[in-house]
């Protein structure tokens, strides 16, 4: 811990933690009482949730987390170095090497690679020549699948993040020339559909996002009057017989969960709005956020108040700048409106919402992983049970909901839980986000009612683009599955999914078109899933490594025996991830690889497919280089 802070990395931390009371956390003057007293202990313990915050603020303020930085919110936090190392390195957007105060990501994830986004990194690469090579980052998804390819620029000091739609060549002319330049708006076109078709979001588009005012005369805050005239039990009673299940793939019953929180004992509880999205292929979370954000404020707050909690967090992706900007925004015009505080709209009702960053890691999108995050750890999963209701978020009753399962109570108190049910099927009632990217003709977030078939979503987006024709659909995104053209008329329900052996996942719904690349595809898979493996448990880290290197073998016809045994084993892998990973990412890590092989032949000895692929390097190249 010999290494200094500068002036700029002490007042980012300052600035957020504010004045260190002592040389004990910090102080440079030692003052006689130090001497004789030392502050810290449980008090100092207590404030180790706030180290994720911190590490956000030395990498805006100076493009990297120095020695020295870490030292000094080390200090401040009394969190031991080797521990905040361990978070910070765990973080992709976060870097404890030196490097360029602006960096650009550019998405080379499925969604982007279908719009040429691998040619275009390499293109820029080589614009920028070795000195600036390093400024050019490859990225995992970044929840911009409709105006793919996407990139997000990271800026330290008063740039701050910016995301950037549609990228290309001649847009990042003004990067790679080193001058000034404008990133052009990206929420045109986000929801297709005509508003008279939406009731999820039947705001966007119409109302203003910046305007709690507008947002109240299109019917916002509606439904928290009612949830506090008729009390929590009366809204738990709505949601239960709503039969509303989660949105975020694994359809557990939002009623149950609510209930559950609310009769522990326990106090204090807590509840987490999981904006973690990213899911390869998903981005109907961000399109609420930037363009509704109120609504998502609103749920949240009823969400909280109907099952005790005075406190609740929003935990947002740390590649949405827009809408964390939005959301941060919402939450103090709620405040300075009386619709968060010690007093909810006159009601002697207390709950607050404070807003979280996340830093680029997808394990953070499973919920005790997310805790792990928000208490200033490191993203790991934790084992259930205990179970998040009884012992979640600093060890208390904790419920967590996304975005689009949350904004749903707002319609199902607007209409009554008896109506909301009987809209979809018996088994998966209410409205849906679908978020349509690829080689479709308008890619967007679709609403339709539970029920619909794909080939309905599929042509409310117009189809396939340029009317070519239809190899495949990803189903659910990368911890989904693939279907073939002969499944267009499956119905996208709970129950019929678990029936046909297919998944909704997060709602994704990607196409490839007949010229569309599935061994690349399922390559890229394969390395997003090792790359995110948190690494905890064995069977995902090294289950993930080992799926990619058969796969490479398979492209490279340098199998471990014959062509099927590397398939057996391939399988075998696959099912030890399922059976043993601690986590659904390792437990669907392989969903859409063996389903691309069981019903699409991918991997299956296709000479084309190889050749397609035959210049794409092997694991451990790619680790070299």
């Amino acid at each position: 811990m010999s290494a200094d802070p500068t002036a700029d990395e002490r007042a980012a931390v300052d600035e957020l933690l504010g004045p260190p009371e002592s040389s004990w956390d910090g102080a440079v003057e030692r003052t006689a009482f130090d001497h004789r007293v030392a502050r810290g202990g449980a008090d100092a313990r207590d404030d180790r949730h706030l180290l994720l915050p911190a590490l956000h603020a030395l990498q805006a303020r100076v493009g990297w987390i120095s020695p020295g930085g870490m030292n000094y919110v080390c200090e401040r936090l009394t969190v031991p170095p080797a521990e905040a190392y361990g978070v910070a390195t765990f973080y992709a957007m976060f870097s404890t090497v030196e490097r360029s105060p602006t960096v650009l990501h550019i998405c080379d994830d499925i969604a982007c690679r279908l719009h040429e986004a691998d040619a275009l990194v390499d293109d820029v690469e080589t614009r920028l020549g070795d000195e600036r090579r390093q400024q050019v980052l490859r990225s995992p998804c970044l929840g911009l699948c409709d105006v793919a390819p996407a990139g997000l620029l990271q800026t330290a000091g008063e740039g701050g993040d910016s995301q950037i739609p549609r990228v290309s060549l001649d847009a990042l002319l003004p990067f790679i020339d080193g001058g000034p330049w404008t990133i052009h708006d990206h929420e045109e076109g986000s929801t297709p559909q005509p508003a008279d078709e939406r009731r999820l979001l039947r705001r966007v588009g119409v109302a203003d996002p910046s305007s709690i005012d507008d947002y109240r005369a299109h019917g916002g805050y509606e439904a928290l009057r009612l949830a506090l005239e008729h009390g929590p039990d009366w809204t738990l009673r709505e949601i239960i017989d709503s039969k509303l299940m989660g949105r975020g793939g694994a359809a557990f019953p939002t009623g149950v969960k609510w209930k559950a929180v609310a009769e522990q004992p326990v106090h204090p509880h807590y509840f987490v709005c999981n904006a973690d999205e990213s899911e390869p292929g998903t981005f109907k979370d961000r399109v609420v956020m930037e363009q509704d954000p109120y609504a998502v404020i609103e749920s949240l707050t009823i969400a909280g108040i109907t099952t005790g909690c005075e406190q609740g967090y929003l935990y947002i992706r740390g590649e949405y700048p827009l809408a964390t900007e939005r959301l941060q925004h919402a939450i103090e015009e709620a405040r300075r409106h009386g619709l968060l505080g010690d007093d909810v709209m006159g009601h002697g009702v207390r709950f607050d919402i404070e807003l979280r960053r996340g830093a680029g890691a997808y394990i953070c999108g499973e919920e005790t992983a997310l805790f792990n995050s928000l208490e200033g750890k490191r993203g790991e999963p934790r084992n259930k049970p205990p179970f998040p209701v009884q012992r979640g978020l600093f060890g208390k009753p904790t419920g967590i909901n996304n975005v689009e399962t949350l904004i749903n109570v707002l319609e199902i108190l607007r209409i009554g839980g008896q109506a909301y049910a009987e809209t979809g099927t018996e088994g998966s009632t209410g409205p849906r986000l679908f978020c349509l990217s690829g080689d479709v003709e308008r890619p967007g977030v679709y609403e339709h009612d539970h029920g619909v078939t794909l080939r309905e979503v599929i042509d409310a987006a117009g189809g396939v683009r340029n009317a070519r024709g239809l190899k495949a659909i990803l189903l659910g995104g990368a911890a989904g599955g693939f279907v073939g053209p002969d499944q267009l008329d499956i119905a996208l329900t709970f129950e019929d999914a678990r029936a046909g052996g297919y998944t909704l996942g997060s709602g994704v719904v990607m196409l490839f078109d007949e010229n569309a690349d599935l061994t690349d595809a399922c390559l890229r898979i394969a390395q997003f899933f090792r790359d995110e493996s948190c690494g905890q448990c064995v069977p995902c880290r090294v289950g993930t490594v080992r799926q990619e290197e058969a796969l490479h073998r398979l492209v490279q016809g340098r199998t471990l025996g014959s062509h099927d045994d590397e398939l057996v084993l391939l399988e075998d892998v696959a099912q030890v991830m399922r059976d043993a990973s601690i986590c659904g990412l390792g437990q669907t890590a392989a969903n859409a690889v063996q389903s691309a092989i069981a019903s699409l032949g991918v991997f299956g000895g296709d000479a084309s497919d190889a050749a397609n692929a035959d210049d794409v390097p092997s694991p451990t190249e790619e680790q070299e280089s």
